[in-house]
């Protein structure tokens, strides 16, 4: 055929001049693109090498998720992984035509060109392959004006063909879901089956994929969580389009569609979900580990965003048990403290609350700023709506900072840890009342005063230094040199002529016969002792520490109670047994870390098990048997700080040894009087109800079924004396109370000189 004789009109020739025009425009804007122009386009050699944040997964023992650390929430999963219904629910919903086209279908871009653009019909939909929003997932978009659309689609163009040229549909539909946005700031598949359906991927039920692919469309606007029922109608379209196109029998389909939306939503975020306060505890550690740590390729490790898995001693149920104890029970304890202060409570005090208000951030930036203080305090008085937490719910009311200040003033918070005795692997961490609002942890920053919780020390250096348990002492105070006249507490008034054995002296927590005692076998003695026990080195070496002036964290008490159920061994707890990369290749381990020497003699132990059990049975921590109705082997000491402070309990098992402490954080603040701030009631009863909802699962009958081993004889008789003994005649005549205790003995000396063999004096 020849051309040579067509004549063109003008007009056809303006019209071809112009289609020629908008091909080199249309042409040279395309090749603008490829070239990076716009801004870079990746190369097959970065597209071979992807690389993407990776959450790092932090396990319980059993292996159960427990929290992540990430910017972006994603964690990868294989594509044998993916159940075949999800990858058809996909492909029917979002790409028909996916096995069909190499990156880009022709027909659909046809559809949007004419049906969208020039009849700007917007039901025709957008015309988007699942490989071009891989392209997007991957690679994001950017901002060109008014031609971003444009700019972005052809970008995203090259960049599927590249990754059509590069991998299979398999791998391509693997790299999607790993990539791909789902509600609430989740990425990729996996991330999203744990978070709303607290499942793996494979496990994942066939209207439960349907619900994440139908959020794809819009993952907000669909979100299951807030719009459960936006979310079904969602659900029903994917599962009617997978009928539609051969993937679903119609069968199935009219089953699957009447279903319910059942989410079993896992959030994990730094203030909520299971053990906030140790996340955050060991987020810390990690970076610092980390940062001793170098890969193959020479780069350091990113916590936030290589994909590791840290493996903790953490037993899951027993955190959420232990949480659930600690909820109820300092619930219960907030309204007794409140209810006990009444309208005098000191942080109603206006003097407390300005002091409160000057240390706050809030005022030292205004204060930086040059404002006067008359003018600070106006503004932090200014009421605005505000969230405020508070037992049962969270209150939004009209409040200023001053206000909000004064609420959480009047706080009681709580630290608790549980620990294997024999590794000091920790089995569960309560680091405070609800991490969200209080971020201080009270297991390993916060030391306080420890109260009597440190008489058993004591008890054991007396023991070790062959001071006989059946040794009795009378409760009468003594006045020490400097003027030291320490009492015991209680309000019933006491015989001044009785005397205890050590065992019940250390059972009713009885304070001027643990300063006794510590006289006897010495200061250095006691000290010496508790360096053994792994006792912090700086303890205040004071006759007081007997009473508990010493101060130390949760954990730190709990590692030194460990000895007395692990061979006289105390151990430092662990909570990190492994880190490995994303691969599974275990990058660091970490071991149990036990006292090389036993802290004193089994005998001595035995001792001490006896005593601290009489504690639970008969003495200060008895409502464990008569309140809480607990049957276990247990063992304990309870503390109580100088003004009510703080509150303590130690419970000790064969197999698990519980500390806890109850208090304020600030320190002008005490309980109201004994009888509510006493160990007994502020810390004890967290140990007892927990105990109480183990009891109820078998699956911790090893823990609490297990049993202290019998004593010896030699022990046995060691302790075989009465609870009790009355001064007699001539004790009550000659001996007085008021004078230094030094005195008193020189006193007593030479009277009993005179009155040689009348009766043996047994303290």
């Amino acid at each position: 055929m020849k051309f040579k004789n067509v004549k063109l009109t003008p007009v056809k020739k303006w019209v071809l001049s112009s289609l020629l025009g908008l091909f080199l425009v249309f042409g040279f804007f395309f090749l603008s693109i490829y070239w990076g122009w716009w801004g870079k386009v990746p190369s097959t050699q970065e597209l071979k090498d992807l690389k993407q944040n990776e959450a790092t997964e932090v396990f319980s023992s059993e292996g159960k998720l427990i929290g992540k650390y990430y910017i972006f929430d994603r964690q990868p999963v294989l594509y044998e992984e993916l159940p075949q219904h999800l990858i058809d629910a996909l492909v029917a919903t979002e790409d028909v035509r996916f096995y069909e086209h190499t990156g880009i279908d022709n027909r659909s871009l046809l559809r949007v060109f004419f049906k969208t653009i020039l009849m700007g019909d917007k039901s025709s939909g957008g015309g988007s392959t699942i490989t071009l929003q891989l392209a997007k997932n991957l690679f994001g978009r950017n901002d060109y004006g008014h031609l971003s659309i444009v700019v972005n689609k052809v970008r995203e163009a090259i960049i599927a063909e590249r990754l059509e040229d590069i991998y299979t549909k398999e791998e391509i539909i693997g790299l999607y879901f790993n990539t791909v946005p789902f509600s609430d700031n989740t990425y990729g598949i996996e991330s999203a089956a744990m978070k709303f359906f607290n499942t793996g991927t494979k496990e994942l039920e066939l209207e439960e994929a349907a619900t994440l692919v139908g959020s794809l469309k819009a993952s907000h606007y669909y979100n299951p969580r807030l719009f459960p029922k936006r979310s079904l109608e969602r659900r029903n379209v994917v599962l009617s389009q997978m009928n539609k196109y051969g993937y679903l029998p119609s069968e199935e389909y009219v089953k699957a569609r009447v279903k319910p939306l059942d989410l079993n939503y896992q959030y994990f975020s730094n203030n909520g979900g299971v053990a906030p306060y140790f996340r955050s505890q060991l987020k810390k550690d990690v970076a610092n580990i980390l940062d001793t740590l170098i890969k193959e390729n020479g780069e350091p490790y990113n916590l936030y965003r290589d994909g590791l898995q840290l493996h903790t001693t953490i037993d899951y149920e027993m955190q959420v048990l232990a949480e659930e104890a600690m909820q109820e029970h300092m619930a219960t304890l907030q309204n007794q403290f409140e209810k006990a202060y009444g309208k005098n409570a000191p942080w109603k005090r206006k003097e407390l609350l300005e002091e409160a208000l000057q240390k706050s951030k809030q005022y030292k930036s205004l204060a930086d700023a040059g404002w006067s203080k008359e003018k600070i305090l106006d503004s932090l008085h200014r009421k605005t709506d505000m969230e405020l937490f508070d037992w049962g719910q969270k209150k939004l009311i009209s409040a200023s900072i001053a206000d909000s200040l004064q609420h959480y003033m009047k706080f009681l918070n709580m630290g608790m840890v549980n620990m294997e005795p024999t590794t000091g692997a920790v089995k569960s961490w309560v680091g405070g009342i609800n991490h969200e609002y209080f971020k201080y942890d009270h297991v390993t920053q916060s030391r306080r005063q420890i109260g009597s919780t440190f008489k058993p020390v004591v008890y054991t250096a007396a023991v070790e230094a062959g001071i006989d348990p059946c040794t009795y002492y009378s409760i009468r105070e003594v006045t020490y040199e400097g003027g030291w006249t320490p009492s015991n507490s209680g309000s019933e008034e006491e015989d001044p002529y009785m005397n205890y054995p050590m065992a019940t002296a250390l059972a009713q927590s009885v304070n001027t016969i643990a300063v006794k005692v510590l006289f006897d076998v010495g200061l250095g003695n006691v000290l010496s002792q508790a360096k053994k026990m792994m006792f912090p080195k700086d303890l205040p070496a004071y006759p007081s520490i007997a009473l508990g002036t010493a101060e130390m964290n949760v954990a730190e008490l709990a590692s030194s109670f460990s000895s007395y159920v692990n061979r006289g061994k105390p151990v430092k707890p662990y909570y990190l047994t492994k880190i490995e990369d994303k691969y599974g290749n275990v990058i660091a381990s970490f071991e149990p870390q036990v006292a090389p020497r036993a802290a004193f003699s089994n005998t001595t132990r035995e001792v001490m098990i006896e005593m601290m059990k009489g504690t639970v049975n008969e003495g200060t921590a008895s409502r464990l048997r008569y309140k809480y109705n607990l049957p276990n082997d247990i063992a304990g000491k309870t503390g109580t700080t100088q003004n009510n402070r703080d509150g303590w309990f130690v419970g000790i098992t064969p197999e698990l040894v519980s500390v806890t402490w109850a208090g304020t954080d600030d320190a002008r603040i005490g309980f109201p009087s004994t009888y509510v701030g006493q160990g007994a009631n502020s810390a004890l009863p967290a140990f007892a109800l927990l105990m109480q909802k183990m009891n109820a699962d078998p699956q911790f009958n090893q823990i609490t079924q297990a049993k202290f081993g019998t004593p010896s004889s030699t022990v046995q008789m060691m302790l075989n004396c009465e609870p009790e003994k009355r001064d007699n005649f001539l004790e009550r005549l000659f001996t007085k109370s008021d004078k230094p205790r030094k005195a008193q003995k020189e006193e007593k000396k030479g009277l009993f000189k005179k009155i040689k063999g009348l009766f043996k004096k047994n303290n």
